[in-house]
């Protein structure tokens, strides 16, 4: 018998300190980088957005990759095309953390609107807040202490 899977994840993760770092004029450079590494890894990109401190990435993850591979992969990949490439001059890394949450698939339209409407939901809604509000929604205990 095939293997047949449909693991779509909704990745979370903020540059170091939080730092409003990435640039708006060049985060699509560094979305193409991103979306051709996932590529590469077998995953399909639904869709990558964010804004100045933080990304979105919701993606199909392939079933012989472990969630914390790649993302690590995906940061220092980034990490290393964004300095190479001197796209975000004051970019300092990335957190150390992630939020990865499993999504259902009938939930991929709505994410995707989402993801693609980040800068008009951060007018609203700061980043802190809306991790919070990731991590109850998908019932994730979580001590505010390691949150900064």
């Amino acid at each position: 018998m095939a293997t047949h899977t449909q693991l779509l994840y909704h990745f979370v993760f903020s540059t170091k300190h939080r730092e409003p770092t990435i640039v708006p004029d060049q985060k699509k450079r560094l979305f193409a980088y991103i979306h051709h590494l996932l590529t590469n890894k077998n995953c399909h990109l639904y869709r990558i957005n964010g804004v100045e401190d933080h990304l979105h990435i919701l993606t199909h993850v392939h079933p012989s990759i472990s969630i914390s591979t790649l993302i690590k992969d995906i940061k220092l990949s980034a990490d290393d095309f964004i300095k190479r490439e001197d796209i975000f001059p004051e970019f300092k890394g990335w957190q150390d953390g992630y939020g990865a949450f499993s999504e259902s698939y009938s939930a991929k339209d709505r994410l995707i609107h989402y993801i693609k409407n980040q800068e008009e939901h951060h007018r609203k809604v700061s980043f802190m807040d809306e991790y919070k509000a990731l991590l109850k929604e998908h019932e994730i205990e979580f001590d505010e202490r390691y949150l900064l």
